[in-house]
């Protein structure tokens, strides 16, 4: 199962892993979205963002119009969500439309009382 984990995690967190797997020391590789803080990860997955990639999870490449049908909004809103999406590197433009190359998302991160 092709599975991308979302994931907050520190610039510091970030650079250990990268670090770990230059050298091979991470056990597990896979596919990350990562964002710095709760905040940034709120902005840019917001309940209609992430109800779009929850329909496009596992679709293979859909046209936008097709994206609108299925989450029954507007082709308008639904692009402007797409180009929000791809301008963060979280789907991918296809030849006839858009992809979200992942069969599962699985989210990481721990929401507490900040420092």
């Amino acid at each position: 199962m092709n599975t991308v984990t979302i994931r907050v995690a520190s610039v510091e967190e970030m650079k250990l892993a990268l670090k770990e797997a230059a050298t091979g020391q991470q056990s597990a590789q896979g596919h990350y979205i990562t964002f710095l803080d709760w905040e940034r990860l709120w902005k840019t997955l917001s309940p209609k963002k992430m109800h779009i990639l929850h329909t496009m999870t596992g679709a293979g490449e859909l046209s936008i119009r097709e994206v609108a049908r299925l989450v029954k909004r507007d082709v308008k809103a639904v692009h402007t969500d797409l180009q929000a999406l791809l301008g963060c590197g979280i789907v991918d433009k296809g030849q006839q439309g858009v992809i979200f190359p992942y069969d599962e998302i699985h989210f990481d991160f721990v929401v507490g009382k900040a420092a």
